[in-house]
């Protein structure tokens, strides 16, 4: 689903970086194995920035790190494995880049599964949501001192762009059931409660550290063809646009990686944004989320749900 008029180009990585030199500041990209990814991370390490390369599949991300590095032999790169649907394999993370002594100036928490069976992750919670919310909720709290200790050494506002998607119009979050323990799965609603729960986490983040210069954007990339869409099928796609049918926004504009990737890139830098946060960012421009999605109190209620769920496997 994207917003981007048909008839205008969209814009690239490479435009949104043109001039710019981000050499001093670190990012870590989740997902950053294929896809948008894997140009996130190319797209910044180009324009020099430090960039912490994160996925489950680590030699996946090693190859897309060594392409990196031929393009841009002088990149300053670190490849790690992590899942985000194991608590424990976050904190493993967390603890080697504080035993790095890193801050982190941008948390880029692109990492993602859509349309998927009825699975769970290895913590027990509903796969989409487990993974696109939760990992990245316990990922994000667990980097919040390094950000902001970035921030106090630059004097510049340091940044978390989690990529959501305009399906979570479709469904709000389940505060009650978001696992589907009790009501019956259907994929399509636990994508779209799951994008909903990555605005709705941009919310509260905001609230509570905007003030100590952590600035937060959620992201519609818009629609790409990529690894993501590898569960769906035909009566997938059709579904998938009924639901896009009550909304403003179109299918038929099939975005390149490089396009589909700007948006998170532009959130990651544009000076513009470093004076607000909480905003939900699409085409390279600030947009409206849904909303269920931007409810300052359910905000607050799915903070204090997942910090629940997340530490009750910390060990």
């Amino acid at each position: 689903m994207t917003s981007q008029p048909t008839d205008v180009p969209a814009i690239t990585t490479g435009d949104v970086l043109a001039g710019v030199d981000l050499t001093g500041r670190t990012v870590v990209v989740t997902g950053a194995s294929s896809g948008l990814g894997a140009e996130t991370a190319q797209a910044l390490a180009g324009a020099g920035a430090h960039v912490v390369l994160t996925a489950r599949d680590i030699s996946a991300a090693g190859s897309v790190a060594t392409r990196i590095r031929v393009a841009h032999p002088t990149a300053e790169l670190d490849v790690f494995g992590v899942d985000l649907g194991d608590v424990e394999s976050i904190g493993a993370l967390v603890d080697r880049l504080s035993d790095l002594s890193m801050t982190v100036d941008v948390l880029i928490n692109n990492a993602g599964v859509m349309y998927t069976p009825f699975e769970h992750t290895r913590d027990g919670f509903e796969l989409q949501f487990g993974t696109n919310h939760l990992g990245h909720f316990a990922l994000t709290t667990a980097l919040l001192p390094m950000l902001v200790a970035a921030a106090d050494k630059s004097g510049r506002a340091a940044r978390v762009i989690t990529v959501s998607s305009d399906a979570h119009r479709t469904h709000p979050v389940d505060l009650a059931d978001p696992n589907f323990e009790r009501r019956a799965y259907d994929k399509f609603v636990a994508y779209g409660q799951s994008k909903s729960a990555n605005v709705l986490m941009t919310v509260e983040l905001e609230r509570q550290v905007g003030g100590d210069g952590v600035h937060a954007f959620a992201v519609h990339p818009g629609v790409c063809a990529t690894g993501l869409a590898r569960h769906m099928s035909r009566e997938d796609m059709a579904e998938m646009k009924r639901l896009a049918s009550g909304t403003s926004n179109s299918l038929s504009n099939l975005k390149s990686v490089p396009a589909a990737a700007a948006t998170s890139v532009w959130g990651a830098i544009a000076p513009e944004l470093d004076s607000i946060g909480g905003g939900y960012l699409a085409d390279c421009s600030v947009g409206a989320a849904s909303a269920h999605a931007t409810d300052p109190a359910t905000a607050a209620d799915l903070w204090e749900l997942s910090t629940k769920l997340t530490t009750m496997h910390v060990k």
